[in-house]
C-alpha cells in the first residue's frame, strides 16, 4: 500500500468506526463496556483525535461483526468494478464514502441510504462532540432533530450541534438517498464568506450591477 493509501485509511478509520458502531445501535457508553476501552478514547478515535492501535482495532472490529478490511478500506473490489477505494457499505444500510484523507479538523463523507419500500420507522438518535453540517443530493431525507422531524429535499442544507439527539433515515419510499456530511470533531464550524443578499441592496434576487 503506498504512503497516500496508508494516510488515506488512517484518516478514515474514525469515520468508519462511527458508522460500524451507529449500525450496531450501540452507544460510546455501551461499547467501552463491553470492550473494557474508556469512552473518551472511543470518543476520540472516532474524532481523529486519536490512532487506535492494532489491539483495539481487533476488538472493535469483532464487536462490531466488521473485518477489518471494511474499517480500513482496504477490502478487494469485486472483479467487474473497477479499481479503487470502495465506501465502508453495512449490507442494506447506509454507505459511507470519506472524502477527506487527513486526521483532525473537519471531516467531508457522502452517505448514500439505500431505498426503502415501507415507510420508515423515526431514526434513532445519537449524540456525541462536534458541529454537522449535511446537505442532501438527492432523494428525500429525514432528519431527526431532538423533538423534531425534518424531511429534507435536494438542495436543502441542515446544520446543527451533535450534542442534540439526531438520526436520519431514507424519508422514501422511491429511491435511495445520497447527501453529504461536514463534520467537525472539535466544534469546528463551516464559516460563509460572501454576505447576504440584502448586503447588496438589490432586493429582487438580481446580482447588484
Amino acid at each position: 500500500m503506498a504512503v497516500d493509501d496508508v494516510g488515506g485509511a488512517l484518516a478514515a478509520l474514525g469515520p468508519r468506526l462511527r458508522a460500524a458502531r451507529e449500525h450496531r445501535g450501540a452507544t460510546l457508553a455501551g461499547v467501552s463496556c463491553a470492550t473494557g476501552i474508556s469512552a473518551s478514547t472511543l470518543s476520540r478515535i472516532e474524532t481523529g483525535r486519536r490512532r487506535p492501535t492494532l489491539e483495539v482495532l481487533l476488538q472493535l472490529s469483532k464487536e462490531y461483526d466488521v473485518s477489518l478490511d471494511e474499517l480500513t478500506g482496504t477490502a478487494p473490489a469485486p472483479a467487474a468494478e473497477p479499481r479503487g477505494r470502495a465506501p465502508l457499505s453495512f449490507g442494506d444500510d447506509k454507505a459511507v464514502l470519506p472524502l477527506t484523507r487527513y486526521v483532525g479538523g473537519l471531516h467531508a463523507h457522502k452517505h448514500v441510504l439505500p431505498a426503502v419500500e415501507d415507510p420508515p420507522a423515526r431514526p434513532r438518535q445519537v449524540s456525541h462532540h462536534g458541529h454537522e453540517w449535511l446537505c442532501v443530493l438527492y432523494g428525500r431525507l429525514w432528519l431527526a432533530l431532538g423533538g423534531r422531524d425534518l424531511v429534507l429535499t435536494p438542495g436543502d442544507v441542515a446544520e446543527f450541534d451533535t450534542r442534540t439527539p439526531h438520526g436520519v433515515a431514507n424519508a422514501g419510499p422511491g429511491g435511495p438517498v445520497e447527501y453529504l456530511v461536514m463534520f467537525g470533531p472539535q466544534g469546528e464550524r463551516l464559516r460563509p464568506r460572501t454576505p447576504p443578499a440584502a448586503a447588496h441592496g438589490a432586493g429582487d434576487g438580481r446580482p447588484a450591477e
